[in-house]
């Protein structure tokens, strides 16, 4: 197999102009990193517009406090997506942040553009930790999350998805600023 090509990116702030974009991301992402670790027909039942419909609402009554950034290569598509904003958990001391989430189009995956976004994440971040949660089979993801400084802190949830519980775990960076 040969590795997919690192595209130049740069990377800014989403507008409404990137939900489509960024739903498609969200969406194929789901269906590749989860195939295995949820029920295939949640992941075969996941609607691009569905998705951009309720990113439109959440874009529209943004309180301020999520910041979204997109990662756009040089011919201006859209090829990765991550936000970030208060770390949520009555566990978690004041003033921590989370990253909620980070994608990268799938066929991109591994060619540096997560870690440009977590990169940028980690500059814009006015937090003094970042805290989020990865499938605990997803060993990819949590691979990638071990080698940006990301460690277990020791939380774990297991939400279900039509029925069947989908374990995650909780990572932490402490801010090296």
């Amino acid at each position: 197999m040969i590795a997919p090509t690192a595209p130049q990116v740069s990377v800014r702030a989403m507008t409404e102009a990137d939900i489509e974009a960024v739903s498609t991301l969200r969406v194929r992402g789901w269906q590749h990193a989860y195939a295995g670790l949820m029920p295939q027909s949640h992941l075969d039942g996941l609607s691009i517009a569905d998705d951009a419909a309720r990113r439109r609402g959440h874009f529209r009554d943004a309180s301020g406090e999520t910041t979204h950034l997109v990662a756009e290569s040089a011919d201006g598509a859209v090829v990765g997506w991550a936000c970030f904003g208060p770390a949520r958990g009555d566990d978690l001391p004041r003033g921590e942040g989370e990253l909620y989430a980070i994608y990268a189009r799938p066929d991109l995956i591994g060619t540096g553009i997560g870690r440009t976004l977590v990169d940028e994440v980690l500059r814009r971040a006015p937090y003094r930790a970042l805290r989020l949660w990865v499938l605990e089979g997803n060993t990819r993801a949590r691979t990638f999350y071990e080698r940006a400084g990301f460690s277990p802190d020791g939380a774990v949830c297991a939400d279900p998805v039509e029925g069947v519980p989908v374990p995650e775990v909780r990572y932490h960076r402490p801010r090296t600023r």
